[in-house]
């Protein structure tokens, strides 16, 4: 056998050859005897807050323990935009459209069981999301990209449901606390809602195109009696109240209105769309 003709035409012996092949190899006891590890792909932000939320969310009737909540709230606060596949360059966020009036609310879903979601809305400018409760739920609320406004109740008395809470007139008007109304701009902290705490029926409306993430736990579900129920608020001026409870209390800086339910409105545009971000792994 003749030579080997290498790079740049250089003759290589085929001894040479042979123990350049044979010292190329491998050996178990040059790797102690261990096949070499694959380096672990660094955790992303999503995935952290999956696997947070499975660890967290036990399903319908449990509420996160203040440690739980903390550790969703310091992962949330960290969260940006490109964390969802999502940049403030896209041409949705650059939209300004004054005159647009009930413009389309989108949402998509990263994840569902039957403890928790993860769901993106994107709101237009303009947008509105009246005012809705989340029964039963808790519900973690990051906004991502945008500006909007917030304004939240929670029942003046949560355990009193058609008791002197009420107004005596048939539209059955329920006395609610004003617990927020105010404007957020990302970025900014989560906002953290209870079943019966920390402003349960919100509206929003955007101020500039905005994204939020919403980590609901449980979901809604009508078959488990979770339907969102949509509400008007009246000023507490405009009607009487029975009950003299809630009239002393009253005297405080309590910020009361009342509540009307009333059917989903008929100019609320909402459409799906698929989530084509980072996913996340249950394995």
């Amino acid at each position: 056998m003749g030579a080997e003709v290498g790079v740049a035409g250089v003759a290589v012996p085929p001894e040479a050859k042979r123990r350049r092949v044979l010292a190329a190899k491998p050996t178990a006891e040059g790797a102690g005897g261990k096949r070499p590890r694959r380096a672990r792909r660094p955790q992303g932000a999503l995935q952290r807050l999956f696997q947070a939320c499975r660890a967290v969310f036990r399903g319908p009737g449990t509420v996160p323990a203040p440690a739980e909540v903390d550790l969703l709230r310091v992962i949330l606060d960290r969260m940006r935009p490109e964390d969802v596949g999502l940049s403030s360059d896209m041409a949705f966020f650059r939209t300004r459209d004054v005159a647009q009036r009930n413009p389309t609310i989108t949402h998509t879903t990263i994840y569902k069981s039957e403890k928790f979601s993860m769901v993106i809305l994107f709101l237009p400018q303009n947008a509105v999301i009246p005012l809705h409760n989340h029964p039963g739920m808790t519900v973690f609320s990051k906004l991502l990209l945008g500006s909007m406004h917030i304004k939240s109740y929670d029942w003046a008395d949560p355990d009193a449901a058609g008791s002197g809470a009420s107004s005596p007139d048939k539209d059955r008007l329920r006395l609610a606390e004003l617990v927020v109304d105010d404007d957020f701009t990302a970025p900014c902290d989560t906002s953290v809602l209870y079943p019966t705490a920390g402003g349960n029926m919100h509206r929003f409306r955007s101020i500039a195109p905005c994204a939020i993430l919403d980590i609901l736990g449980p979901p809604y579900s009508i078959e488990e009696d979770r339907d969102c129920t949509y509400y008007t608020d009246v000023p507490y001026s405009e009607h009487t109240m029975t009950g003299t409870e809630i009239v002393r209390n009253e005297q405080g800086d309590r910020r009361l209105a009342w509540l009307k339910e009333i059917e989903m409105p008929g100019d609320l545009k909402m459409c799906s769309v698929r989530y084509g971000g980072p996913q996340v792994s249950e394995r």
